[in-house]
């Protein structure tokens, strides 16, 4: 019998969606995803994935592959997979999607503030965990962002594919990227796909550190140019999932959240 991997527990079709629309995009030489076997209400079956050591040539194949993944490009900043039949959020963090085509913010910057600062400030706010001046810090950030003045051009690849933003993992760090000794090198799992910017996924593969990470970034970028002046915008593209983290964490994940905040306001 081939092995496979399950889980249980909430209502894991919204994930199943994420991972049949990033492995749609196999067909054009994007990353290798979890092929998903059967999936339910409460139950998601998904093929097994045998593990291989990391190397450089497996990095840099993963980076190119990716690279194709995000240019197979999403309707808009935060719409959901193809196929999602889930609620107007993601995951146990409740982290927001666009499911109103009409809603959907027209830049990054204004789906950035409203959909991962603002709804997350409100959330540490309420529960007590960042006080008014910390939560102005914050504000400040959001206004920014809609402003556009931290906008960037997406790699060259999903600008040139005519899609509104690139179609990301979302959940991108290093537990959520698996090298399998396949000719793509690594395989993704556990996605909160959307519609977003590709340096989202790359800032937070980063986070928690990922193999061969250098050569990751350096097979994506001979695929599909970074815009100029991606580095200096890794934390901006970090804080998604760290002030995501504050909040069903708390811990030292707040001040990093606010240090991050206050760089770039």
């Amino acid at each position: 019998m081939e092995r496979t991997f399950v889980k249980t527990g909430g209502d894991p079709r919204g994930e199943a969606a994420g991972l049949r629309w990033l492995g749609a995009a196999q067909r054009v030489g994007g990353a290798h995803v979890a092929d998903v076997i059967s999936v339910d209400e409460r139950r998601l079956e998904t093929a097994w994935v045998d593990e291989a050591r990391p190397s450089a040539d497996a990095a840099r194949a993963f980076g190119a592959a990716l690279a194709r993944t995000h240019a197979a490009g999403a309707d808009g900043w935060g719409r959901p997979a193809d196929g999602w039949s889930g609620p107007a959020w993601m995951g146990r963090s409740r982290t927001p999607l666009v499911t109103d085509p009409e809603g959907a913010p027209e830049t990054w910057g204004a789906f950035f503030a409203e959909h991962r600062i603002r709804v997350f400030s409100r959330l540490l706010r309420d529960a007590g965990a960042i006080d008014e001046e910390e939560t102005a810090v914050l504000d400040r950030l959001a206004d920014v962002l809609e402003g556009g003045s931290l906008d960037a051009p997406q790699p060259r690849l999903v600008s040139e594919s005519g899609h509104p933003a690139a179609r990301v993992h979302g959940d991108m760090w290093a537990g959520n990227v698996l090298y399998d000794g396949t000719a793509r090198g690594a395989t993704l799992i556990d996605p909160m796909a959307h519609g977003g910017h590709a340096e989202t996924d790359l800032a937070t593969l980063a986070v928690f550190g990922f193999p061969f990470l250098d050569d990751v970034l350096s097979g994506y970028d001979e695929a599909s140019p970074l815009a100029d002046g991606w580095c200096g915008r890794i934390e901006l593209h970090q804080l998604g999932i760290l002030i995501m983290h504050a909040h069903l964490f708390g811990g030292s994940y707040v001040p990093a959240s606010l240090d991050i905040a206050r760089r770039y306001v």
